[in-house]
C-alpha cells in the first residue's frame, strides 16, 4: 500500500523533535507500507514573522531517517488563516498527481488536513485525517468552522484519546462510524526506569534535590505559568526543590522573567534519550496543560517510573489515575502547589508505575495501517469524493 503522510507536524530544521509522536508512527508504517511524507510548512515576510510558535523554514535537505518532502506556501499571522487550507491545497496537488498514493493520511486538521482533503478529493484518492489534540479544541468560530468542514467529510477520523473521538462527533460531525481511537505509543528501549543517582551526577543535579520536571512546549496554554508560580509557593517548604523545563516555545522569554530569583533551570529543546535522562533524574513529572489530547509525556514519564502531577482534561484522564499520579485542579498554582507537595511526599512503586503502559509503536503503526486499509478497500475509494 503507497501511503502519503501530509503534516506538519514533523521535525525540521532547527526544531527536530517537532511532531516527534507523528514521527515515531511514521517511522513504524514504512515497516509495513511504502510510505512518503510530504510536509506543508507556511511561509512568512520577514516583516511579519508568527508570534505564536517558533518559526523554522523548510528545508529539503535535512534528513529525518523518512521519505520526506517539505513543501511550502504563502502565509500572513492571523490575516490569510482562513486560506491557509487552499493555500496549503495548491502546494500540496501537484505532489499527489506525481506520487499517485492509494491514500491520503493526514496530521492536524486546519490548514494541513483540510488542504490534503482538498487536493486528495481533486485527484480522487481517499483520505484519512489525524486530530492530535488542540487542533480540534479550536477555540475561534472561524477555525472551528473550518476544522469541522473537513473533520465531516474524512472518510476515517483518528483519534489519539476516547475523548477526543467523542468531541470529533458531538462539536465537530464526524460519523461516529469513521471515529477510530489509535492512542500513541511509547518507546521502552528509551523510556524505562533507571538509576536516579547516576542521572543526577551525568546532568549535573545534587541528589538531595527534590525536581520536578516538565518536557513540551513553552507555552502559556501548559500551565507553565502556574508551574512556575506553585514553585514559588513552595519555595518555603520545600528548601531543596527545583523545577526544570525541557522545551522551546515562544513563552520561553517571559518565563525567564517570571523564573527570576527561584530555582528553575532551562535545559532547552532535547533528543528522546536526553529526556529520558531528565526523566530518570526527576523526582515528579508536571503537566498542568489547560488542554490535551493524549500526552505522551505522561506515558514515558510514568515508563521512566516517575509519577505525574496533571491537570485532569482531555486524555490525560485516560492515562492518570490514583495509582499513577495526582490530578490537579485547572489554572491554579496553589492547588497545583498541594499536588506537587503530595506527590513528592508520596512513597510510588517504581515497578508499579513502569508495567502501566507497554503499547509500541509497532502497535500504533499496525492500527493506523488497518484503518488505511479499511478506506482504501471501500466501494468507489479511488473515485471522486
Amino acid at each position: 500500500m503507497r501511503i502519503l503522510v501530509i503534516t506538519s507536524q514533523f521535525p525540521i530544521v532547527g526544531d527536530p523533535n517537532r511532531g516527534r509522536a507523528v514521527y515515531q508512527t511514521v517511522c513504524a508504517l514504512q515497516r509495513l507500507a511504502d510510505v512518503q511524507v510530504v510536509s506543508p510548512v507556511a511561509t512568512y515576510p520577514k516583516w511579519a514573522q508568527p508570534g505564536s510558535y517558533v518559526y523554522r523554514p523548510p528545508s529539503n535537505t535535512f534528513r529525518v531517517g523518512v521519505k520526506t518532502e517539505y513543501v511550502s506556501y504563502f502565509a500572513l499571522p492571523g490575516i490569510s488563516r482562513p486560506f491557509n487550507g487552499w493555500l496549503a491545497s495548491r502546494a500540496l496537488r501537484p505532489v499527489i498527481r506525481r506520487l499517485q498514493p492509494d491514500v491520503v493520511l493526514s496530521y492536524w486538521l486546519y490548514p494541513d488536513a483540510f488542504g490534503a482533503w482538498l487536493a486528495a478529493q481533486r485527484n480522487g484518492i481517499p483520505i484519512v485525517v489525524g486530530a492530535r489534540g488542540s487542533d480540534i479544541r479550536v477555540r475561534d468560530a472561524l477555525s472551528k468552522r473550518l476544522t469541522r468542514y473537513v473533520v465531516e467529510r474524512a472518510q476515517r477520523v483518528l483519534t489519539v484519546s476516547a475523548d477526543l473521538g467523542r468531541l470529533a462527533v458531538d462539536e465537530y460531525g464526524a460519523s461516529p462510524n469513521a471515529v477510530r481511537v489509535v492512542p500513541n505509543g511509547c518507546d521502552i528501549e528509551i523510556f524505562h526506569p533507571g538509576d536516579r543517582r547516576a542521572a543526577r551526577m551525568a546532568l549535573g543535579i545534587a541528589a538531595d534535590r527534590e525536581v520536578v520536571l516538565f518536557v513540551g512546549r513553552l507555552v502559556i496554554e501548559k500551565g507553565v505559568r502556574e508551574l512556575i508560580d506553585a514553585v514559588r509557593v513552595l519555595r518555603a517548604s520545600r528548601p531543596n526543590l527545583e523545577l526544570v523545563f525541557v522545551g522551546e516555545g515562544p513563552a520561553k522569554n517571559e518565563l525567564l522573567v517570571r523564573a527570576s530569583g527561584l530555582p528553575i533551570r532551562f535545559e532547552g529543546g532535547q533528543p528522546p534519550e536526553k529526556v529520558a535522562k531528565w526523566m530518570t533524574a526527576a523526582n515528579v513529572a508536571a503537566l498542568p496543560s489547560y488542554s490535551e489530547g493524549h500526552p505522551n509525556v505522561l506515558v514515558e514519564a510514568l515508563a521512566c517510573g516517575r509519577p505525574v502531577v496533571a491537570c485532569g482534561v482531555g486524555g490525560v484522564l485516560e492515562i492518570v489515575d490514583e495509582y499513577s499520579g495526582i490530578l490537579v485542579p485547572l489554572r491554579d498554582a496553589k492547588g497545583l502547589a498541594v499536588g506537587l507537595d503530595a506527590a513528592l511526599v508520596r512513597n510510588w512503586d517504581e515497578g508499579r508505575l513502569a508495567s502501566r503502559f507497554s503499547r509500541s509503536w509497532a502497535q500504533v503503526a499496525e492500527e493506523t495501517l488497518a484503518v488505511c486499509a479499511e478506506v482504501v478497500g471501500a466501494p468507489g475509494a479511488r473515485q471522486c469524493l
